[in-house]
């Protein structure tokens, strides 16, 4: 049963002091009455005018945005890009923020996450407590990077291609999204009608000229000729199953990382930072350091990215294992790891094939879980193999801290954890924990 339309909140305004950041790309405030508001648009220690974009009476917390700042804070700038804000683009979260500010920000939410889920502070967690930004992205105030390999864009009812709203489906038309990648921008997509489309997702490859574009009709359209600003190869989901199929070009990209390519088929997963693969890699191959002859874990492993830079330091009498669920990512991997006999992949869930493959001890572990996180059995599973260590890959803090707390209670403490700013502008970050057995700390 609905509630009643009198009991929303929506459009109600209220002067707020803004306190902490909160995970999420927002700051929590309280009204005089002491209701909860996650607020967007404002920053830790300003006074705003916050108005209500969601809530009823009876709501736990409300959600708001700071249609006007009355105290700013020193670290506000004047947004770069005219589609962020209030009802704007929900792509960005701290487009309002000094980029000193926003690596901060994501410091603060990853050290209240740890301390919260993990019981963790920073130290205990091997954490200096900064984020560290791409090289090339450590811009001035008022400069955007233009990082992003991979965008969406949604498609509104007259064919104009946009950015969506945040936390609804209604589209943001724009004609140049400032974090979009140099490749992504110049395919032009934003310039052109797209009629019948509901998505369009626009590819640029790191370190190969290949672009593409994965089209989403809607039901019953037909599929438009792409005629775009440059060369692209075209693919479209398919309305009944969600599969994607080749319309014309290569049904893949190639990827750069570690002094090796990466077939990428499908629109399938890679980093979207074009440092991100190869940050990454090096932070874990550091925190590791594999020698010759381990035997290795890659959880998780899409591609083959990590399993591909161990298998190439684990040398003929080390052995690589890696799973993944994707049935197209496996096959990329196989195809990207042929070179590297001692390296093998296997489809499916992490939970469900790693019992039955009946290894019970490891050197190394890598796992690079989706948001969710690994979870407590595979925690579990994972750390009664006794490696020496192990590099855990999270975009996601609380997803960390929760996995992390879990690996304390089977023995597993964080020997050190490396934040990165990979994604500018929004409230996401990522981070690489290199795990060992707690007696070793004794």
């Amino acid at each position: 049963m609905q509630n009643a339309p009198e009991s929303s909140l929506v459009g109600e305004e209220y002067e707020v002091e803004v306190g902490p950041v909160a995970h999420g790309g927002h700051c929590i405030a309280r009204t005089e009455g002491g209701r909860v508001l996650f607020v967007r648009h404002a920053l830790p220690g300003e006074k705003v005018l916050a108005r209500i974009t969601e809530g009823e009476q009876d709501s736990r917390y409300l959600r708001a945005d700071a249609v006007r700042v009355l105290e700013p804070s020193k670290d506000r700038v004047e947004a770069p890009c005219p589609y962020a804000g209030p009802g704007k683009c929900g792509g960005c979260d701290w487009q309002h923020a000094k980029p000193g500010a926003q690596r901060r920000l994501k410091g603060e939410v990853v050290a209240e996450q740890l301390k919260r889920l993990a019981g963790l502070t920073p130290e205990e967690a091997g954490w200096d407590g900064t984020v560290m930004p791409a090289e090339g992205d450590k811009l001035p105030a008022g400069e955007v990077p233009a990082w992003r390999t991979r965008v969406q864009y949604a498609v509104d009812a007259s064919g104009k291609a946009g950015l969506r709203r945040h936390r609804s489906h209604e589209v943001e038309p724009v004609e140049h999204c400032m974090i979009a990648a140099p490749g992504v921008s110049e395919l032009g997509v934003e310039q052109r009608t797209w009629e019948g489309m509901a998505s369009i997702e626009a590819i640029a490859a790191t370190g190969s000229g290949d672009r593409q574009v994965i089209l989403t009709p809607r039901p019953g359209a037909r599929l438009p000729i792409v005629e775009l600003d440059k060369p692209v190869s075209v693919l479209r989901v398919h309305e009944k199953d969600g599969s994607v199929h080749r319309v014309h070009g290569r049904p893949f990209v190639r990827e750069c990382a570690d002094d090796r390519t990466y077939r990428v088929g499908m629109g399938g997963f890679w980093q979207v930072h074009p440092k991100a693969a190869q940050t990454l890699v090096q932070a874990v191959m550091q925190g590791l350091l594999p020698r010759k002859g381990d035997t290795a874990l890659d959880l998780y492993c899409g591609v083959g990215l990590f399993a591909g830079a161990i298998g190439q330091r684990v040398g003929e009498k080390g052995a690589v294992l890696g799973i993944e669920s994707g049935k197209r990512a496996v096959e990329d991997a196989r195809h990207n790891l042929q070179d590297l006999p001692r390296v093998r992949i296997e489809q499916g869930k992490v939970e469900s094939v790693l019992p039955r493959t009946g290894i019970t001890e490891a050197d190394l572990v890598v796992l690079d879980p989706p948001r969710a996180g690994a979870g407590k059995q595979t925690v579990a599973y994972v750390s009664a193999l006794g490696a020496r260590r192990i590099a855990y890959v999270a975009c996601d803090p609380a997803a960390l801290a929760r996995d992390l707390g879990y690996f304390r209670e089977n023995g597993y403490r964080p020997r050190t954890l490396r934040a990165f700013d990979l994604f500018p502008m929004t409230h996401h970050v990522e981070c690489v924990a290199i795990l060992e057995p707690a007696q070793k700390g004794l």
